[in-house]
């Protein structure tokens, strides 16, 4: 019993929700003695969504491992590629397969929220899972459910489900953090990948501002208003990445954290956003467009001093006739913006 609840303190003492994975992993690895645990995550838009392991671990291994966050979305599994994975999440139950043919008993439970299944539990053992120890798995996922359900609550915009303005500092410190490679990260007592600028190249920051929102909820009220931005949430959505970070900070302002390999990539992703915005019907009011405004995120950034150049790049193209996007560098270099020059990090007042 003592065992069991130190596991549920571990898996509780995190906001971090890498390290929740991790923690729940590593809970039911050492509370089951099984040959591995992990679990699988449903990622990407409907009906493109793949598997992404979210963490590992075999009977000795000392750190858990993962499918990159940055992965891209083509390199990873569909769901059908693992069909009894996916009956999983379909029937939403636990599956038990016995051992056969020199292969592992296999015990899939699903991994719920308050309104969904996001993925699978995976256990891998040499016998059938006992019923004692489907009464422990079941009740470990209803505290991870549960606590899911209390970060959500913390985290996420009320009206859209996106992050919210709360967790911006902190998701921008560990985005912006280079971590040689390497290096280990610290953190549970199961270690996580560290993460490292690779691929997808360092990482940049939008604002996204809706045009003329006040006439939409002028003219049409706020019911409607807030229809529009649960429609322009969803377009985000299906616009950026799975792993791309999208926070609405109030009103119709929302903003973007993402990694790209330049200025061209990072161009090319809000543009792509404000080409679906304006190409939707929003429904009793029509064409709605965004603004934006972009930047990269430099050594030494705080959050505010990168939101600050983005958010005078998306004024500037509200101010040079909306419905476009502006990346913060190229006004500087062309003389339309000043560049705030900083002679140290700390203002004295």
């Amino acid at each position: 019993m003592a065992q069991v609840v130190e596991h549920l303190a571990e898996l509780t003492g995190f906001r971090d929700r890498d390290i929740l994975d991790v923690s729940l992993v590593a809970a039911l690895r050492d509370l089951l003695q099984p040959i591995s645990v992990a679990i699988y995550r449903c990622v990407g838009p409907p009906g493109q969504q793949r598997w992404l392991m979210r963490a590992r671990l075999g009977h000795g291994d000392a750190v858990a491992t993962a499918d990159p966050l940055g992965s891209d979305l083509d390199s990873l599994p569909a769901l059908a590629a693992h069909a009894a994975r996916f009956a999983c999440v379909l029937s939403q139950r636990p599956l038990l397969l016995p051992p056969s043919a020199g292969q592992p008993a296999l015990a899939r439970f699903p991994l719920t929220t308050e309104h969904e299944v996001v993925g699978v539990l995976e256990i891998e053992n040499t016998g059938p899972l006992p019923d004692d120890q489907q009464r422990t798995v079941c009740a470990m996922l209803r505290i991870y459910c549960n606590f899911q359900g209390l970060l959500d609550y913390s985290e996420r915009d009320t009206l859209t489900g996106l992050l919210n303005r709360k967790t911006f500092d902190e998701n921008f410190m560990r985005l912006a953090r280079v971590v040689p490679p390497d290096t280990p990260t610290a953190g549970a007592s199961v270690a996580l990948p560290a993460r490292r600028i690779g691929v997808d190249g360092g990482p940049w920051l939008g604002v996204v501002d809706i045009d003329h929102f006040k006439k939409v909820n002028d003219n049409h009220g706020h019911l409607i208003g807030d229809e529009v931005l649960l429609l322009l949430a969803r377009l985000m959505r299906s616009s950026f990445r799975f792993h791309d970070h999208l926070y609405r900070f109030g009103g119709e302002e929302f903003v973007v954290l993402l990694r790209c390999a330049g200025p061209v990539d990072a161009a090319t992703a809000f543009e792509r956003l404000r080409g679906n915005v304006e190409g939707f019907g929003f429904p009793r009011v029509g064409c709605i467009t965004v603004s934006v405004g972009f930047t990269e995120v430099r050594p030494g950034d705080t959050p505010s001093s990168a939101f600050e150049r983005a958010d005078k790049a998306v004024y500037h193209a509200k101010q040079n006739g909306r419905n476009r996007v502006s990346d913060h560098a190229v006004l500087v270099a062309k003389g339309l913006l000043a560049e705030e020059s900083r002679d140290s990090d700390v203002e004295l007042f």
